[in-house]
């Protein structure tokens, strides 16, 4: 039975930047029904952080939150793993967040794969899809901005800042980083797209599938369209013209931006194009740098594409600053070099894996489970304590037992034996000291110019790293290892 579809809005915030090792310490979502009415009371939850991680002091002063906080008044990650699950993203519901599919999206695949859930079905299996409302507000700025005020920043840049938006748009935003404040602002600026560029806005809705952008961006039938993107320039309202080159890994398309002239590039070799496309941020920041204007668009992650018809409404070419000319002719140059495709084809097909990591937390991406595994993982899932204490099943895949061990550790401590209380605690010493060194410097750079309320939240990240780190032993330990790097730390 086809339930109706629903909208479910969500912002997060996390102990840092990273979904491999940072973690989910604040959640907050409200459901509507697709003319954006709320359905139900708001969600707002604090999720426990575990005794094995070290906040990002910048990132505590920004949010608010204390780790002390989330142990007094949080569900554990086990706890609020089976609330997303079964509660939140139920069938038919379309997970919306501002640019969540980078960003917090990420955080949620690596809290699953942790907790013995798969992290990918939440996205796409009974009707369930996810929208990012960032590269809606880019291309809407961009191409219809009519009847909406858009911000600038305080260099005076435009900016699509969420906080920005509101305040240009008297929406009421109060504790901006806070995640239901968020959620609610996220709400009413989707609101204000919707009323007043209604068809941009239900055509971006429904490109959220994947099978339409396949069908506009076409290796096969290549035609220029139009595209919004993070990494496209801001002098340009981040949107171009782009046309699609070649297939690459992972079911992605290298896609061209034929804002450019090809022709220094076309004829460049395999080599010198690969130091182009991996070149370091230092070596981007050099004079004689010239960027090659392409990018890999992955058709599962909502990107803002459109064909070329919505630029000859509403002076779009002139919005962008292109033209059609400018645009046939690279698109010609590129059409006439079918070797430079195919040269940037085989460099994204052997471009180097990510460094290969030792924790098995952070390797969801080194494979997908075999059935076997699957059926493992939803036992685990599904075992009581008294099942969990005695079970061991016989994984194939190497990384699930490790995982076990600190799945039983987070959520069911009591549950460890000798021989696993000591694993875990080898573990937990080893990946603590690991961040101890980013962790003190931080603190150290921004106590000196801390308010009082920073001020509280900084010891109470000291009082936290002091509580969690095993022994005197291990702390003395650190605190030797930054002296021989010669970045003495002192507590403040």
């Amino acid at each position: 039975m086809n339930m109706a579809q629903t909208f479910f809005f969500y912002d997060l915030e996390t102990s840092g930047l990273n979904p491999r090792q940072d973690r989910i310490m604040q959640f907050a979502g409200q459901r509507t029904d697709m003319d954006l009415q709320p359905i139900g009371e708001p969600y707002n939850i604090l999720v426990t952080l575990n005794d094995d991680t070290l906040p990002s002091p910048d990132a505590s002063i920004v949010t608010g939150i204390t780790p002390q906080k989330t142990v007094e008044e949080g569900y554990t990650e086990a706890q609020f793993a089976r609330m997303l699950s079964e509660e939140i993203f139920t069938p038919d519901t379309i997970v919306v967040g501002f640019n969540n599919i980078r960003f917090d999206d990420e955080f949620i695949r690596h809290l699953f794969w942790r907790n013995f859930y798969d992290p990918y079905e939440w996205t796409w299996k009974d009707g369930r899809s996810r929208w990012d409302l960032l590269d809606v507000v880019r291309l809407t700025r961009a191409l219809r901005p009519e009847g909406i005020e858009w911000p600038v920043d305080d260099k005076g840049e435009p900016s699509n800042r969420l906080e920005l938006i509101t305040k240009a748009n008297e929406i009421e935003h109060e504790n901006a980083h806070d995640a239901l404040a968020d959620v609610t602002a996220l709400i009413a600026v989707t609101k204000l797209i919707k009323q007043n560029q209604p068809q941009m806005y239900d055509y971006l809705l429904k490109m959220r599938d994947k099978k339409l952008v396949q069908k506009l961006v076409n290796v096969d039938d290549k035609k220029p369209f139009v595209y919004a993107s993070g990494r496209y320039d801001k002098e340009f309202a981040k949107t171009t013209v782009a046309f699609p080159l070649t297939t690459s890994r992972n079911g992605g398309v290298i896609v061209y931006d034929l804002r450019y002239d090809p022709t220094q590039f076309v004829d460049l070799s395999v080599e010198e194009l690969s130091a182009k496309i991996f070149a370091t941020w230092e070596e981007r920041q050099a004079e004689d740098f010239v960027k090659l204007p392409v990018k890999e668009l992955q058709y599962n992650r909502c990107p803002a594409v459109s064909p070329l018809g919505v630029l000859t409404q509403g002076d779009g070419w002139k919005k962008i600053s292109l033209d059609a000319e400018t645009v046939q002719k690279h698109q010609d140059i590129l059409l006439s070099h079918p070797d430079f495709a195919e040269k940037l084809r085989s460099i994204f097909e052997n471009k180097p894996e990510f460094k290969k990591m030792t924790d098995p937390e952070a390797q969801l991406y080194d494979g997908f489970l075999d059935n076997s595994d699957r059926v493992r993982v939803e036992a685990v899932r599904n075992a009581d304590e008294r099942e969990l204490a005695d079970f061991h099943p016989d994984f194939q895949d190497e990384r699930l037992s490790s995982l076990l061990l600190h799945y039983k550790a987070r959520s069911f401590p009591n549950l460890l034996n000798e021989d696993e209380l000591r694993q875990w605690e080898e573990w937990r010493t080893g990946h603590l000291q690991a961040q101890m060194p980013q962790f003190m410097k931080s603190l150290q750079r921004l106590a000196p110019s801390a308010t009082d309320e920073q001020q509280f939240i900084l010891q109470e990240l000291q009082l936290w790293m002091e509580s969690v780190l095993p022994s005197v032993d291990a702390r003395n330990a650190v605190m030797l290892k930054l002296k021989q790097l010669d970045k003495k730390v002192e507590y403040y």
